[in-house]
């Protein structure tokens, strides 16, 4: 069976010994199929091995992946190092894996190495972070010899319990790295006094995520280390390791106290009295010149207290934040982050012929977007935000601090950014189909426009679009309001997956909050609920309003405008008449099509632009609606929409109004 990036029930347990163990490296190699010498996969290959090693060891999570080509011949990789270890480190060991792994597992198209500092993993078959899988079929590494008798065997396995158990809950909850170190004392064994502990999984997961999968790790393999003094559990994406000696770098970031220890020791009083200088043993009270030595000593030491208390205070309330709130983040790490992802600017100058008319793909408020080449042949696509853009350096670094977080297949990939030389840079992955909006109402060729798209197409569509914001309002560790969703800012790849992009635009959402309100309303003519347009009051709710538009539009092939033809009063006209089916034009889908799914996509996006924001459904229903021919659809109410008076700005632009 082939590896998927994220096999959750792949394991190998391993003795811990100081030096390497047999065996080591420890590695799993695929049994599906093999890649030809210097042929596409091959080379595929040889550029993560080119790239990957710098990215993860420049990357603020010391983790990097990619997914290279397209089926049969796609790789996904990735690369991780230990959260404790240098960049130095990180970048020689992955250097070192990738270096090893094709010789090692004779060029299978699927492999998993395992060192001390890092491992790296590739296969033919990608997945999403957190997806389950069996995995492969491999043998379970015995532990080992290294095993010792404890007066008190439950009591360790219970202490060892809880110390991998509050190492991994910080691995997942507290640390933005996947990362912790934890540390207990025994308080029963003079020979083992401390536990060790460690607990990694790959940082693109959720919380959640990491929680479940080392979680899983844990009881599935605890039971097996009574008495053991080390052990490591090794799967692609979460691990943990255990020892009696100390293994990793830094102080522990959990300390456990012993179980058997009691309330500390009183501290000894402190001695009013002192010897006279002839050696008797006179009383007297301590000298003011004594005095005098020791109150600023205590002052000092008293403010010192109370810097490390704020900070300790301060460690906490953050480590709180992102405990009950996982999409917290310092602006710091977000600064680390976009770091990480800079790229020369005389790069993408070549890259896209000095930014040449013949490669522009675009342009909007905000500037244009270029295709650019890189010399390793990959396909860019670069936004350029000119000096009046609309989208100021605020949006930007919303921009790059929202896409940098969020991973979903029906969301752009954003892979770098550049801010030299005057230049305000967005790197995107090339979507060679372009925007949504550039097929359904293609001016220049209606008709090869419509015929691009058939209903299958058209549902795929409307399914992906659904699915990336269900993963933006309820499934992402960041629940994001896009407010920008239209069919312009819909992506389509080589498969005419659809991909939604631009989030200059949009918001955060704390866990709890349900809606927001602003004073500057932006977005698009045409798109915008009304409770936005005229109150300012954004939520998921009114990023389905937009999603409904965008349905209606896609099946119909009719642009939703403002001019006072609006779609929303067309398509609402014929569904009281039950007439929605002569909206839709056979030549529209190429021939003919579905009636009952495409009546029920007008029924899901009618339901979506009700003029009740509590009456639209969640996005979870909407993916449900259209999966599932069983569930019932409530009957809609009039939807809301705004018709502008001013036929000269007719078409759907970018608004900022000012209250």
């Amino acid at each position: 069976m082939a590896h998927n990036l994220l096999p959750v029930a792949v394991v190998l347990a391993v003795a811990l010994l100081m030096a390497p163990a047999a065996g080591y490296p420890w590695l799993s190699c695929g049994t599906s199929s093999s890649f030809a010498a210097n042929g596409t996969y091959q080379d595929h290959f040889n550029f993560a091995a080119a790239t990957l090693p710098k990215n993860a060891s420049t990357s603020p999570d010391l983790f990097a992946s990619i997914v290279v080509g397209t089926v049969p011949e796609q790789l996904s990789a990735m690369a991780l190092c230990r959260g404790d270890v240098n960049s130095t480190t990180c970048f020689s060991c992955l250097t070192e894996a990738f270096g090893d792994l094709p010789s090692a597992c004779s060029d299978d198209k699927a492999a998993t190495i395992y060192y001390d500092p890092c491992m790296v993993h590739y296969s033919d078959v990608h997945t999403l972070p957190g997806d389950d899988d069996t995995g492969p079929s491999i043998d379970t590494y015995p532990i080992g010899d290294n095993q010792y008798v404890t007066a008190d065997p439950g009591q360790f396995i219970r202490l060892l319990a809880a110390l991998v158990n509050a190492t991994a809950d910080y691995a997942a909850y507290n640390s933005t790295r996947r990362f912790a170190t934890g540390q207990a004392d025994t308080g029963f064994d003079p020979e083992f006094p401390e536990l060790y502990a460690l607990a990694q999984c790959t940082p693109d997961q959720t919380p959640a995520q990491c929680h479940k999968c080392l979680a899983g790790l844990i009881s599935q393999s605890l039971g097996g280390f009574q008495n053991r003094d080390g052990a490591r559990m090794l799967a692609v994406s979460c691990t943990y390791r255990y020892e009696t000696k100390p293994f990793y770098n830094g102080p522990a970031m959990v300390r456990l106290a012993s179980p058997s220890s009691g309330a500390p020791a009183p501290a000894p009083a402190v001695n009013s009295r002192v010897r006279a200088a002839d050696g008797g043993r006179r009383k007297y009270h301590v000298p003011w010149v004594a005095i005098a030595v020791v109150l600023p000593a205590l002052a000092a030491m008293n403010l010192v207290a109370c810097l490390c208390f704020r900070r300790r205070r301060r460690r906490l309330l953050i480590a709180q934040a992102k405990h009950q709130n996982p999409m917290y983040s310092t602006e710091a790490e977000d600064t680390e982050m976009v770091d990480s992802m800079m790229m020369d600017v005389s790069a993408l100058r070549a890259a896209t012929g000095d930014f040449d008319e013949s490669n522009k793909l675009g342009e909007g408020g905000f500037g244009a977007v270029y295709k650019g080449v890189l010399p390793d042949g990959e396909e860019i696509a670069v936004k350029r935000l000119s000096s009046s853009s609309s989208q100021g350096v605020q949006e930007l670094k919303n921009e790059l601090a929202l896409v940098a977080k969020l991973k979903h297949r029906n969301l752009v990939r954003l892979i770098g950014v550049c801010l030299g030389q005057q230049e305000r840079l967005l790197v995107y992955e090339f979507l060679p189909n372009r925007s949504l909006d550039l097929i359904l109402f293609d001016t220049e060729n209606e008709e090869r426009g419509r015929r691009r798209l058939d209903w299958a197409q058209r549902y795929k569509i409307i399914n992906g679009v659904a699915r990336g914001l269900q993963y933006l309002h309820e499934d992402s560790q960041l629940k994001v309001v896009h407010r920008d969703l239209k069919a312009s800012n819909v992506l389509l790849d080589e498969n005419m997956n659809p991909k939604i992009s631009d989030f200059g635009l949009a918001r955060i959402f704390g866990r709890g909050q349900t809606q927001a309100v602003t004073r500057r309303v932006v977005g698009t003519y045409g798109y915008m609920a009304p409770e936005y347009m005229m109150r300012g009051n954004y939520s998921v709710r009114s990023d389905a309003f937009s999603f409904g538009v965008m349905v209606l539009e896609v099946v119909t092939g009719r642009k939703n405008s403002d001019d006072g033809c609006n779609l929303l009063a067309t398509v609402w006209t014929h569904w009281e008449a039950g007439t929605v089916a002569q909206l839709v034009e056979p030549s529209t889908m190429g021939g003919s099509f579905p009636e009952g799914d495409v009546l029920r996509c007008v029924h899901i996006g009618l339901l979506c632009v009700q003029a009740d924001p509590a009456a639209r459904p969640v996005m979870s229903s909407v993916v449900m609606m259209l999966g599932s021919d069983t569930v019932t659809l409530q009957a809609p109410s009039k939807p809301g929409f705004f018709v502008r008076n001013n036929s000269a700005n007719a078409a759907a632009s970018t608004v900022s109004l000012d209250g």
